[in-house]
């Protein structure tokens, strides 16, 4: 007899509305961190085969800062967490222009049409700004657009700031209704323990739950020097996309077929199944965390 794990992931092929993370070290080489275009290219020709298969997408990319950082040969010393907060905004701004400028150009190749969204926290926590926000997102994927959301990291300060784009994408599947929510990640989904320090770490394959014992499993630490979400992070995104209606998976990106494989029901990463709170209130949960 089937699982409830593999049975239910059957049903994510039926999936209207996905919301599809990216996050900077999946966009990067791992030596150089410098644009993997090989890799762009195929998330492009992805994200193009699910909406022409009658879907609506939304990307939610990171890579602005660490693009720019690169174009302006700025030490990786000076970007971490107590670093000058204006060298990444300006890093922020060069970047994101030029991550635009590309995604822009793979995507036009399989005559696809994209469109820029910068967010901050202002944005969703203002109720005339979220109105107006959710328009935006509604009339661009009316019209068969690709949303591709940021942070608008060369004007967010702590206190105006999502926090991470693992955050962001989950507040862009509460706000838009998705009802699937992709991570693509570094890692191949949830663990019991940090997999990288501990081998007997055990993979969670599926999870109908979020509990305050699941959510001790996260990790800060990203393992990357070109990202700002760990595993804590995700969790805290799966328990607002979840909450929301959303489905949610965090799966290795080191394969971009694995997008497909998940549309065609495949057992690949972690599934966080939904689990909709009707008291669940986005503008709520943003004022009252600190993220």
């Amino acid at each position: 007899m089937e699982n409830e794990n593999i049975s239910y992931r059957r049903t994510l092929k039926n999936r209207k509305r996905v919301v599809v993370k990216v996050g900077s070290s999946s966009l990067l080489h791992a030596e150089t961190k410098e644009l993997d275009y090989r890799r762009i290219d195929h998330l492009a020709r992805e994200l193009t085969d699910i909406k022409n298969a009658g879907r609506d997408v939304i990307l939610v990319s990171s890579g602005a800062t660490a693009v720019g950082r690169g174009v302006m040969h700025v030490d990786k010393e000076i970007m971490k967490a107590d670093g000058p907060i204006t060298v990444k905004q300006a890093c922020a701004a060069v970047g994101q222009a030029r991550l635009m400028m590309i995604y822009q150009k793979f995507f036009e190749q399989y005559n696809q049409i994209t469109a820029q969204v910068l967010m901050t926290k202002n944005t969703v926590t203002d109720p005339l700004s979220k109105y107006h926000l959710f328009n935006t997102f509604t009339e661009l994927l009316k019209l068969g657009v690709i949303p591709i959301v940021n942070e608008n990291d060369s004007i967010a300060t702590y206190e105006y700031s999502v926090g991470d784009n693992d955050n962001l994408s989950a507040i862009v599947s509460s706000l838009m209704g998705a009802d699937l929510l992709i991570l693509l990640s570094d890692v191949a989904g949830l663990y019991t323990d940090d997999p990288r320090e501990n081998k007997k770490a055990k993979f969670i394959e599926y999870v109908d739950r979020i509990d305050d014992e699941l959510m001790k499993m996260g990790k800060e630490d990203t393992g990357s020097d070109v990202g700002t979400g760990g595993m804590s992070s995700k969790l805290t995104a799966a328990r607002v996309a979840t909450s929301s209606g959303c489905d949610m998976i965090i799966t290795d990106s080191s394969d971009l077929h694995v997008l497909e494989k998940i549309m065609d029901g495949e057992n690949v990463g972690t599934l966080f199944r939904q689990n909709k709170d009707d008291g669940f209130d986005l503008i709520e949960h943003l004022i009252e965390s600190e993220v």
